[in-house]
């Protein structure tokens, strides 16, 4: 199959769509931001809630998948960890609708958190990124999938699952990851009640029929539905494209990072328990954070982490001559980046100063 066969949506603001963006993609969009920040700067209360909560998690052996050809394991207190938002429809998903073939991994972040567990960067993966796929193997049939040129990244998961997009970030990065989140979206909107909301401010006025957000110039605080409206948006952001979008979700987790530290997490046993019982029923994690005492160790090395801390952007990419609807990595400004995560380093701004995906203008609609 052909990346134009297996893509959705569209990059660029103008011209004509393929096809239309479904509720449940972004459903799944935020769901992948909401429960990156719950992990990273909430997860650390898991350790007090009930072990019970073991039976809410799944897992995938990753690291059994895939060998020994991977990069180095680098053993210098950094992490390294892939977060995926799949559009898969079993279960509970099924109410967002049909599968169309095989899930996809429509939202992918590589979080790099440093050595000293005082700042983290985070590199978002537009999803319609024409890459070199390596040969995988179908975690479904256990068949060998055979490496593809112009391949849209987010088909890596479709055709090999989990151990397939890991293995092609590491083999776009040089970078070995040390866990893996895959988020399920139907319990994000349960995470932000259990928050009490999200607090944003906007700029300008968000009119999206889209995304059927209405929102005036001022300060809200968000529930679920309407923060799924929020990361939903795109016509408001940018070029109308979904790397605006990605920029806007950027702005979202920041702020949910920060409403997660404000929201007495750490004090409530009740809401520590709810937003625990939310979280480990939204996530598949790798099998070394699949379990409640794992992903608690895990998280108490992250508490510190906050917005501040976080530095957000988005893989280096430009529009593809040959088809305006997909865009191709920057190759020296993306080794830069790769080169900055390896080497527990800030990421240079020149890095993305000539990137599509650093045109969103998210940060002319909110703060």
């Amino acid at each position: 199959m052909s990346e134009q066969s297996r893509g959705t949506g569209r990059i660029r603001g103008t011209g004509s769509r393929r096809r239309k963006p479904t509720r449940r993609h972004r459903a799944k969009v935020i769901a992948a931001w909401t429960v990156a920040g719950v992990v990273v700067v909430g997860g650390a209360g898991l350790g007090y809630a009930y072990m019970a909560l073991d039976g809410n998690l799944s897992s995938i052996d990753i690291d059994a998948k895939l060998g020994t050809d991977r990069p180095d394991d680098v053993d210098d207190g950094s992490q390294d960890i892939l977060v995926l938002g799949s559009d898969s429809r079993s279960g509970d998903n099924g109410k967002y609708g049909q599968d169309e073939g095989a899930a996809r991994s429509d939202t992918a972040m590589v979080v790099h958190v440093d050595k000293g567990h005082k700042s983290a960067s985070v590199v978002s993966i537009p999803r319609d990124t024409l890459i070199e796929r390596p040969a995988c193997e179908s975690d479904t049939t256990g068949d060998r999938v055979p490496a593809e040129h112009r391949a849209m990244f987010n088909t890596a998961y479709e055709v090999g699952g989990p151990a397939c997009a890991v293995k092609t970030v590491e083999s776009m990065s040089g970078i070995r990851m040390d866990h893996y989140l895959e988020v399920d979206f139907t319990g994000f909107k349960k995470l932000i009640d259990e928050l009490g909301g999200v607090e944003i401010t906007t700029k300008t006025a968000i009119d999206d029929s889209k995304s059927h957000l209405d929102l005036q110039p001022g300060t809200h605080t968000l529930n679920g539905e309407e923060s799924l409206g929020l990361v939903r948006t795109r016509k408001s952001v940018g070029d109308g494209s979904d790397l605006g979008r990605i920029q806007l979700q950027q702005a979202f987790i920041k702020a949910l990072m920060d409403q997660t530290k404000s929201v007495g997490v750490f004090s409530s046993p009740k809401k520590l328990y709810g937003l625990a019982d939310a979280a480990t029923k939204a996530v598949t994690t790798d099998s070394g954070l699949g379990s409640v005492k794992k992903l608690t160790g895990f998280a108490n090395g992250l508490k510190g982490l906050g917005a501040d801390n976080v530095h957000m952007v988005t893989l280096p990419v430009e529009y593809d001559p040959a088809d305006p609807n997909r865009v191709l990595p920057q190759e020296k400004a993306g080794r830069q980046v790769w080169a900055a995560l390896r080497n527990d380093r800030p990421i240079p701004a020149s890095a993305t100063e000539k990137s599509a995906g650093d045109k969103g203008d998210a940060d002319k609609v909110v703060e």
